[in-house]
């Protein structure tokens, strides 16, 4: 289970990325354009180029959740 807290930092890479990527590829976008350790914790998003998807990346102190999420209608509005 991941545990969400209120001090947590949440990143949303805005471009839209490749959805092959999987747990060392959104890693490697976290170090590269975001500049962020992506074993800090922190909660990071990403979306696919149709925006009807979702994928959540975060390290929990014991390994990665890679979360993917796709939407049956609409868009991802942000």
């Amino acid at each position: 289970m991941i545990q969400l807290s209120p001090h947590m930092r949440v990143f949303l890479f805005v471009e839209p990325v490749d959805f092959r990527n999987g747990i060392d590829g959104l890693a490697g976008l976290c170090r590269s354009r975001l500049r962020q350790d992506p074993m800090s914790g922190a909660v990071f998003l990403f979306i696919n180029r149709r925006r009807n998807g979702l994928k959540l990346l975060v390290y929990d102190g014991h390994g990665f959740w890679l979360c993917h999420k796709r939407l049956s209608e609409g868009k991802i509005k942000f």
